[in-house]
């Protein structure tokens, strides 16, 4: 292949990087299914941060997942480098980032990626051959991703695609005994609730959280918890479980992000915060409410299932459902703010959320569940104010 021309027939291989974030890894995989569905006898790998490659577990799109350190010393930068070195037909930088245009320039003999049309892009052009805008100021993660496929010359796919277990029979039948424990005979309907996300500033409050969980529990609901192993957020759930006034199932710290994604796909329901596990319910399909504060809807409110490319799902204000999604926002003339809380640091809180009513979730909950609403009476936020869309 003519490294500065354009491939003239299908690609054998193509890799996809992603150098961020868990939600932005499993976004890109939009990406990644267009090319699959574009080109089927293509491989693909994606190249992403150790740490992240959790979300992409037994995704059928790819053949491989490549991880490099997040912060890399140059000579690790190099090494890695030169372990991809030209290794793909093609290689996408979603993001417009130095250090992902880096690893698509080792890797790919022909290089697509985004640049920033804010900043100038003469270094850009010098590592990729062509280039899409990201307008990232007034359109969707998944839109922005999109934007390389017509350069690739696919057609572009809105299809987030969550990780999984796989087909192992062993595997399957041991997962079935754990969740089916806290069921029942007959077991009863699960709900998923992910109480906690990676920074305070996106955190409802936890009488919030119990107010909805003893609701749900005396609708006759399973409540299952789902989050990860850190230690804060393995406290955090030990006390909601503690506290609540009816047994939930505590799977917190103990579930990979496939088995996250599995358990929700069996739920008739998924609550959470703006995390990267919320966005995995939202490709899941499952039924889910997603609480929003301080963070921009239109660039990160969880991408509903089959929605179609090219429609932008959520507003920048109001809360109401599109697809399998529910958004609620909170309330404030300041919302969303898109910065990092009321004091603009990871660590602060968002009296957006702080002080959003559990009766407005539990009516969201009860949306998405198809049971009758009665929001409270003068809530200054009504709870629908988005027309019911599903693309």
């Amino acid at each position: 292949m003519n490294e500065s021309a354009a491939p003239s027939n299908p690609p054998r291989t193509v890799a996809v990087v992603c150098t961020q974030r868990i939600g932005d890894v499993l976004l890109a995989t939009a990406l990644v299914r267009s090319i699959k569905r574009q080109w089927p006898d293509a491989e693909i790998d994606m190249i992403v941060y150790r740490g992240t490659e959790g979300v992409l577990e037994h995704n059928p799109d790819l053949r491989n997942v490549v991880t490099v350190a997040r912060r890399a010393s140059w000579r690790e930068r190099l090494a890695s480098a030169a372990r991809l070195w030209r290794r793909y037909d093609i290689a996408c930088a979603t993001l417009a980032s130095s250090r992902c245009r880096f690893y698509a320039w080792a890797a790919g003999r022909w290089r697509v990626g985004l640049f920033d049309p804010d900043r100038p892009k003469r270094a850009t052009r010098f590592l990729l051959h062509r280039l899409a805008p990201d307008e990232h100021r007034r359109v969707h993660t998944v839109t922005s991703y999109l934007a390389l496929a017509p350069v690739l010359g696919v057609a572009p796919v809105g299809e987030v695609v969550a990780p999984g277990i796989g087909d192992d029979p062993t595997r399957r039948a041991a997962f079935d005994a754990r969740l089916a424990a806290g069921r029942g005979t007959p077991p009863r309907p699960l709900v998923v609730v992910h109480p906690y996300p990676m920074f305070a500033y996106k955190q409802w409050h936890a009488q919030g959280w119990l107010q909805l969980i003893d609701w749900l529990r005396a609708q006759g609901f399973v409540v299952a918890l789902s989050g990860g192993p850190a230690s804060a957020e393995l406290e955090y759930a030990r006390r909601i479980a503690e506290s609540a006034r009816e047994p939930v199932m505590n799977f917190v710290g103990q579930l990979s992000l496939g088995e996250t994604a599995e358990m929700i796909r069996r739920a008739v329901l998924f609550v959470g915060p703006d995390t990267g596990v919320t966005h995995i319910a939202a490709a899941c399909g499952t039924p889910t409410v997603a609480l929003f504060g301080p963070s921009n809807p239109c660039r990160w409110g969880p991408w509903p299932r089959d929605w179609p490319a090219g429609n932008e799902p959520w507003p920048l204000r109001g809360s109401g459902r599109r697809g399998n999604v529910f958004l609620l926002q909170g309330e404030g003339d300041c919302v969303p703010c898109k910065a990092e809380g009321c004091e603009r640091h990871l660590a602060s809180e968002s009296r957006c959320l702080t002080e959003l009513d559990a009766k407005r979730v539990i009516d969201a909950a009860k949306v998405m569940l198809g049971l009758p609403t009665a929001s409270a009476a003068g809530d200054t936020q009504p709870l629908v104010r988005l027309p019911v869309e599903r693309g």
